[in-house]
């Protein structure tokens, strides 16, 4: 061993030895994510580059897929099985709440999966961990940028353009959806590492969360059966709180200009900052397990 050497490895002993379990202080990540705000971006447009990567259409299967996803639930839910007889313009109503719940699911899907997608950046170089799910988030919110341009057009053509007050619902609606989806997608993205089945688990948890919020049906709806069948109050209320159910409702008061007061909840507004409230403080528990857990990944994976 040369001299060099020698120093090398004398310096080392003198370094004091940082257990990689233990978890960064919240504000730090947050800094250490800004600090890498260039790769963040990096990895969305890499994100939406390779979704659609090689194929003829590209970028326009996220113009082709809502507006077939509308055409087959507006046909098979709205006239089939006669849900469009007790809603008006319940095309815009039904695409108002499939595009936010489709910015949830996306963004949810995509986090869950990250950390195992992003494995060979994760083994070789160190970077906040926490822009992989957050990378999926910033795509997803392109898809629902697009998606929501479709929307705009498309209650503009049926002639019922939104034109009103209820459109100060669009950015509560949106930031319930992003602080949840933030929130959610740390936990699971994490725990994905250790358990490959969070993200089958997720799918299906997304799949009963979509026929349980108030998208193909009336909140009213909701309303009558619980009277209907004797629920509690309690449970009422605990299922109108939700987040999701929260958001399509503000996304419905936003672009769905047919609907009245009675079609909502009362304290909608008040209802949608207190789960803001406490989504914020959700995101900050995600953040915590996801930073205990960050320090095995590259072993894991």
């Amino acid at each position: 061993m040369n001299d060099n050497a020698r120093q090398r490895f004398a310096r080392l002993e003198r370094e004091p030895l940082t257990s990689v379990a233990s978890a960064a202080p919240f504000w730090a990540s947050i800094r250490a994510v800004i600090a890498h705000r260039q790769l963040l971006g990096l990895l969305v447009r890499r994100d939406i580059k390779a979704r659609y990567k090689d194929s003829v259409l590209g970028l326009l299967w996220t113009l082709i897929n809502p507006i077939v996803q509308l055409i087959v639930y507006y046909v098979v839910m709205g006239q089939f099985l006669g849900a469009a007889r007790g809603i008006p313009d319940f095309a815009i109503y039904i695409f108002s709440g499939l595009t936010i719940y489709a910015l949830f699911s996306e963004a949810l899907t995509g986090s869950t999966g990250s950390i195992v997608a992003n494995a060979g950046l994760v083994k070789k170089v160190y970077v906040p961990r926490e822009i992989f799910p957050l990378s999926t988030l910033g795509s997803s919110l392109f898809t629902f940028t697009v998606q929501l341009g479709v929307l705009i057009v498309a209650c503009i053509v049926l002639g019922a353009p939104p034109l009103s007050i209820g459109l100060v619902y669009f950015l509560p609606s949106l930031a319930l959806i992003v602080v949840y989806a933030m929130a959610i997608g740390l936990l699971l993205s994490a725990l994905n590492v250790y358990l490959r089945d969070v993200q089958y688990l997720t799918a299906v948890l997304l799949m009963l969360a979509m026929w349980s919020s108030p998208i193909v049906y009336g909140w009213t709806m909701v309303n009558t059966v619980f009277d209907q069948f004797g629920l509690p109050a309690w449970l009422l209320e605990v299922y109108t709180n939700s987040p999701l159910t929260l958001a399509v409702l503000g996304f419905h008061r936003a672009f769905w200009v047919a609907g009245s007061a009675a079609d909502y909840p009362t304290d909608l507004a008040l209802r949608m900052g207190i789960a803001f409230l406490v989504g914020l403080v959700l995101v900050w528990v995600g953040q915590r397990v996801f930073s205990r857990l960050q320090g095995n990944f590259a072993q894991e994976l």
